[in-house]
């Protein structure tokens, strides 16, 4: 945990006024903002308005659907290039949800931005990274990130961390004189250094131009669309160029109505919408979450948590609150309960950059000693514990006890009884020689116990039910008392809580530790080497695994798991590399967060569903089209134009594809992801197009009259035709839209209502040219339309059984 910024300050000053490197003055910080040698580098890497709106409009799919917009108006049909407005509705609600959702990580990544303390005209203040200047002398404690590159200046055991820059895993001493990089950040130890590179020049900014944060970087869902593109690409170039020689060439058709035939066979097979959904699913997703203060610092990170059934959960921070409260100093055998309260006092007043448990004692016990500094040693992970030498009052230790007391002394068993009840307890100890030595801490001495209470969140239970509820499993990992840990664990009613385990027992072997992982839940005195180890040997057993964390002990586990979420009110070194930041440090945020994957996954499943069971069945009947019109020219019989105009493909796709699809897209969603998104889709996509192909060339040749057919004739053929088209595809909405709830049904009525009007109402029957007057044919289209009904529930239902998916699944939250 890192302090409050108040005390963090106060503290900061105290150290500048005894230091040396008072830093620069105001006048020199302003001379060099003059000449430009400031970290001015952009906030985030995300993409500009500019780019946004130049992404959008100049797309393959909206350049294909211009140049057939521009073939209509060469016709002089401006009603049959009304598929024309996809070009403007695809741009436009993609422009304006990726711009919201650009303003939302923004917004938030400022607030979440790590903010340098620099020392400035004898003081220390903090600063967004974008005012540090060349030569600014820079503070730094455990958790914080190396804004930019420099050489230190002061250094108290300073150790940093560059195994995100260097993949070094071990962290590097930092003596005076030594250089840090950009991206580092402190793991133990305090000290201050010069920025010798700033803005572009420094390392991190160098890496951060070789990738935006703001892209849909790799994802199950963007993979399988790509590969479903590519899929239909293929075979849109054979039907395409079938259609383009049947309408010109053997349709026999004058050539306007050849090429309207021809661009109404071309426009239903571009699944013009498919990506657009896509990308708005994940950019509404962005903004519902920024509204719950959660930054999504990649946006696949929303569908990958959804994917998670693996969290692992830390103690300090997660399941209990920030803060903490110190109950009771109890002294242990002959110690000095005074002598206790002043060296606690001492320890605290000393510390640059006390953490949650030295901040509590601080607020306890604000008037120290003033005893006289000799030796100090910060905390770190790895040993448990931090020391500070007096000279003749004494080598002070504070740690955990079950690392500095033998573990069968009446003193150690004291220390786990109180653990076991969920406080968290320190040992204030004295050792025989300074803190600072490289064997100490050597003979410790106890002299007393510190009793901290610590708050669980109200909130973690219900959030640790809803992760059970849906088969997702939760393993605590902690580095305080592993009795401590099982004790909270064990009032939240986590199964295995009451038997936590402590990690100095764990195996090596990555197989073995695994074995471990799976039966057990609760773990207390994990390093920050076993907690990435943890992740790894989850990761080998096929588990998808989330790690949340807020302290520097948390990096690399949350570096290597599948989706890192940090605490606001952590680190700095934990937010920079965690794909999702709960800015309220709330736990019960990540149930919201998982909803929205599911929510992204399963709705672009449904209207994927959609918008190539129309790429498929626009195909087939092309294809189907153009072979009888291939057949005329070889046995003779009357060529065979295509049946629709543009219009009429355009109003197919209103009420079947586009607006149920974004609704859908938009509607909540609680199904569990699954991995197989484009074999789910396909298995209905495929079978229902090609069903909906069949039965409408069917239809159309039952209606079709010959190449002499009036235009009446014409007209009613081509309504013939259509009514089966839209009744089966209906129908395939209706599955699609399954489990129903009220507003489904709705959906659906409105569809099926809206299709009623333009079929029945004259000024639409003769806008867009449709005549159902003929009631054989009518007839003839609605019985082929049935047919086609059962087929696609046949198939739906077969293909259901086959999978053993289910056929039926829970609405949840739908």
């Amino acid at each position: 945990m890192q302090p409050q910024p108040i005390a963090r300050l106060a503290i900061m000053s105290i150290t500048v006024q005894a230091s040396g490197a008072t830093g620069l003055t105001a006048a020199e910080v302003e001379q060099r903002r003059r000449d430009g040698l400031t970290n001015d580098i952009p906030d985030r890497a995300s993409r500009s308005v500019r780019d946004i709106v130049r992404a959008n409009v100049f797309t393959r799919i909206n350049a294909i659907l211009g140049v057939l917009f521009v073939l209509v108006l060469a016709t002089g049909s401006i009603v049959d290039g009304m598929f024309g407005l996809l070009i403007i509705a695809n741009s436009g609600v993609g422009i304006i949800q990726e711009i919201r959702a650009k303003r939302t990580l923004d917004q938030l990544a400022i607030v979440s931005q790590a903010k340098p303390t620099v020392r400035r005209d004898g003081a220390a203040r903090e600063v967004p990274p974008k005012e540090v200047v060349l030569d600014d002398i820079i503070e730094l404690g455990p958790g914080d990130q190396i804004v930019v590159d420099g050489v230190i200046e002061e250094s108290a055991q300073l150790e940093v961390d560059e195994s995100l820059l260097t993949g070094e895993a071990d962290p590097i001493d930092k003596t005076v004189g030594a250089t840090v990089m950009s991206g580092s950040y402190v793991v133990s130890g305090s000290g201050a250094y010069r920025a010798t590179k700033v803005g572009k020049d420094a390392y991190a900014a160098k890496l951060a131009d070789e990738a935006s944060k703001f892209t849909l970087v790799h994802s199950e869902l963007r993979t399988g669309i790509d590969k479903i593109l590519k899929f239909i690409t293929y075979l849109l170039i054979p039907a395409g160029l079938l259609s383009i020689y049947n309408q010109l060439f053997s349709s026999g058709e004058s050539w306007r109505p050849a090429l309207t035939g021809m661009i109404a066979a071309l426009v239903p097979m571009v699944p013009e919408g498919l990506v657009l959904m896509t990308s708005v699913a994940f950019a509404v997703g962005v903004v519902r979450l920024g509204r719950r203060k959660c930054l999504v610092q990649e946006l696949p990170a929303i569908e990958g948590l959804a994917r998670v059934d693996v969290v692992c959960a830390d103690k300090t921070g997660t399941l209990t609150e920030n803060g903490m409260r110190l109950s009771e100093i109890r002294a242990l055998g002959d110690g000095d309960p005074d002598l206790a309260r002043k060296a606690l006092a001492a320890m605290a007043a000393d510390d640059p950059r006390p953490n949650a448990s030295v901040q509590a004692i601080a607020e306890a016990l604000p008037d120290g000693p003033g005893w006289s500094r000799t030796a100090n040693a910060p905390f770190s992970s790895a040993k448990k514990w931090s020391g500070v030498s007096y000279g003749d009052n004494g080598n002070w230790l504070l740690g955990a006890p079950d690392v500095l007391l033998d573990p069968g002394s009446e003193d150690a068993r004291v220390a786990e009884e109180l653990g076991s009840s969920g406080l968290r307890i320190l040992l204030l100890a004295r050792g025989d020689r300074p803190v600072d030595a490289a064997d100490a801490p050597g003979r410790v001495t106890p002299a007393a116990l510190v009793v901290l209470e610590q708050k669980v969140r109200p909130d973690a239970g219900d959030t640790l039910e809803y992760f059970a509820q849906q088969n997702v499993s939760i393993k605590v990992i902690s580095g305080d008392n592993a009795v401590s840990v099982g004790a909270v664990a064990s009032s939240l009613n986590l199964p295995g809580g009451d038997h936590a385990v402590d990690a100095r027992e764990l195996p090596e072997d990555q197989s073995e530790l695994a074995d471990v992982l799976e039966r057990e839940t609760t773990f207390g005195r994990v390093r920050p080497d076993q907690k990435r180890a943890m992740v790894a040997a989850l990761q080998s057993r096929g588990h998808t695994v989330a790690m949340t964390g807020d302290g520097v002990n948390d990096v690399l586990a949350l570096k290597d798991s599948d989706i890192g979420v940090a605490m606001g009110s952590g680190s700095p070194a934990t937010r920079a590399v965690a794909q999702i930041v709960l800015l309220d440090n709330r736990f019960a945020t990540l149930p919201y967060v998982v909803g929205e994957g599911r929510r992204v996954i399963g709705n672009i499943e449904r209207v994927s569903n959609l918008f190539l069971t129309k790429t498929v069945y626009s195909v087939l009947l092309a294809f189907l089209v153009g072979a009888a019109g291939v057949g005329s020219k070889i046995f003779g019989y009357d060529p065979l134009g295509y049946p629709f105009l543009p219009r009429h493909v355009t109003i197919a796709a209103w009420f079947t594809i586009g607006i149920p699809a974004f609704i859908l897209s938009l509607a909540p969603n609680n199904e569990r992801a699954r991995s197989g998104f484009v074999s789910r889709v396909m298995r209905l996509a495929i079978p229902s197009g090609v069903v909906i192909g069949v039965c409408t060339f069917v239809a159309y040749l039952f209606a079709y009259t010959g190449k002499d057919a009036t235009e009446s004739e014409k007209v009613q053929a081509g309504t013939t035709a259509l009514i089966t088209l839209i009744m089966i595809a209906v129908w395939v909405l209706a599955i699609v839209a399954r489990p129903y709830v009220w507003w489904k049904v709705v959906l659906i009525g409105a569809s099926v209502a809206a299709y009623v009007f333009l079929f029945t109402v004259p000024f639409t029957k003769h806008f867009f040219k449709l005549d159902p007057s003929n009631a054989g044919l009518t007839a003839a289209a609605f019985a082929c339309g049935a047919v086609g009904i059962v087929l696609v529930e046949v198939a739906w239902w077969v293909g259901a059984r086959i999978t053993g998916a289910e056929r039926h699944p829970t609405p949840g939250g739908m």
